[in-house]
């Protein structure tokens, strides 16, 4: 039978200030040690990375069957918490009862101590089970509070933004398609999909942002922020790219491009800072196992100066170098990741803003400079990465932002409502978007995308 004990998370116990309480722990053994008097377990239910040992001496009631358990079994123990002789760990616990709630053979996949990420990805369901991931996702927790801890305390609205929409944010066209029409005879209307007949009566696709309708929201509550799923169907394998991934999105009212920076940067600050202040186990994992210096990094972001310049005097910078990049740098070009790396390592030697893109390269809801050649944008480039953030103020004059549309073929139509929040009450408004798992790469040293989310989709991949 269950014993009447409540459960008391591992984390707990290790941190407890008490020496031969009576508690009850349950969890997954991670490894087993056997002798012919003395059995010990490391067991761990996920709460923190550290595993709790637990003794089982001979004397005690089931102690041939609890032995002999496998690596990946549940179990649940109740007994005494005592100091540990052992070193690298405080307490133990000295075994009553054990009670196996979920056995495991020897098929178990998560036998051995070490496995490669590729492995892992195969067995998705169960790599949470591995020192590895249940870091990753014991961070991804812990940032995702304080995402919200963030905002929250400076007074910003939630907003659910749909995940089902008609309207293309980006423009890139790389929308999945949502559909109830028959994919072998779909109705035709002179040749073409008639999609007047379909669920929304016209064509719908998951959202590749939120952003849109985020600027909806701040023309009524001056500052909210989306923080959710968001889509691209766009056939990248690359370390980078998933389809289904989350941002953090927040939009501010009576705001422009140097007040946008400045919450990017306080925004950037107070992750890193969290994740410093709160994951410091799983933090020295990463820097012992993952990403040497990874701790050194972090710290030294926390407390940096985030410089600012222009595109134009980026672009000048990176011609005078005489660095032999694989892409040619010249103005009216997009910077490429080696561009950006080298501003922040080589040039600054640190985060930088880079603002005031030119106007063709960036998206047509960001707002005209006087120059008419280039637009009030800003990417945050940090070492070793490179973009971490991007945003802009946003074009609230209705006549440039028609003349923006109707350079990059938007047909007007296709967006009323979000002309008319420049119609009615228009006031300046920036905004800027955290893929959120590329920041999770940043803070963890995890080079693949597909490792810091729990289930990632990617072509050719949607099993778990």
């Amino acid at each position: 039978m269950t014993t009447g004990l409540p459960r008391t998370r591992i984390k707990d116990a290790l941190a407890s200030s008490c020496e031969y309480i009576h508690l009850c722990v349950k969890g997954w053994v991670r490894t087993v040690r056997r002798g012919k008097e003395v059995a010990f377990i490391a067991l761990n239910d996920g709460s923190c990375f550290a595993s709790i040992q637990i003794v089982l001496e001979s004397a005690m009631d089931g102690f041939d069957v609890a032995s002999r358990l496998g690596t990946g079994a549940c179990i649940e123990v109740e007994g005494a918490l005592v100091p540990s002789p052992a070193s690298g760990q405080r307490w133990e616990i000295k075994a009553q009862q054990v009670r196996i709630l979920g056995d495991a053979d020897e098929d178990y996949p998560l036998q051995k101590k070490r496995h490669t990420l590729e492995y892992l990805r195969s067995i998705a369901h169960l790599r949470p089970r591995s020192n590895t991931f249940g870091a990753v996702f014991r961070m991804r927790s812990a940032l995702s509070f304080a995402v919200h801890r963030f905002f929250q305390e400076r007074g910003f609205l939630y907003v659910h933004t749909p995940i089902i929409t008609a309207n293309d944010c980006e423009g890139a066209g790389e929308m999945f398609r949502v559909t109830t029409l028959d994919p072998v005879k779909p109705p035709l209307a002179g040749g073409r999909v008639d999609w007047s007949q379909d669920f929304f009566g016209e064509k719908a696709g998951l959202t590749v942002s939120g952003q849109l309708q985020g600027e909806l929201f701040a023309t009524a509550f001056a500052d909210i922020y989306t923080f959710g799923p968001t889509f691209r169907a766009e056939n990248s394998h690359t370390s980078r790219h998933a389809a289904e991934f989350w941002m953090i999105e927040p939009e501010m009212a009576f705001t422009d491009l140097a007040g946008d920076c400045a919450l990017a940067e306080d925004f950037l600050r107070y992750l890193v800072t969290y994740a410093l202040e709160h994951c410091g186990e799983d933090l020295a994992f990463f820097d012992e196992r993952v990403e040497k210096g990874l701790l050194a990094k972090l710290e030294a972001l926390a407390k940096a100066r985030f410089e600012r310049m222009s595109y134009t005097e980026a672009v000048e910078r990176l011609q005078q170098s005489g660095q032999g990049f694989e892409f040619p740098v010249q103005w009216g070009c997009d910077l490429q990741s080696e561009h950006e790396r080298y501003l922040t390592e080589q040039v600054v030697g640190g985060p930088v803003f880079v603002t005031d893109y030119p106007a063709a390269i960036k998206a047509f809801y960001m707002r005209l400079n006087d120059d008419g050649r280039t637009v009030a944008a800003m990417d945050l480039l940090v070492p070793r990465v490179g973009e971490i953030i991007g945003g802009s103020q946003r074009e609230d004059r209705l006549d440039v932002l028609l003349q923006r549309m109707a350079a990059f073929h938007i047909d007007p139509e296709s967006l009323p409502w979000y002309l008319d929040i420049r119609r009615w009450g228009s006031c300046p408004h920036a905004g800027f978007g955290l893929g959120f798992e590329r920041f999770l790469m940043y803070v963890t040293g995890m080079e693949n995308i597909r490792d810091v989310i729990p289930f990632p989709r990617t072509p050719g991949h949607a099993k778990f």
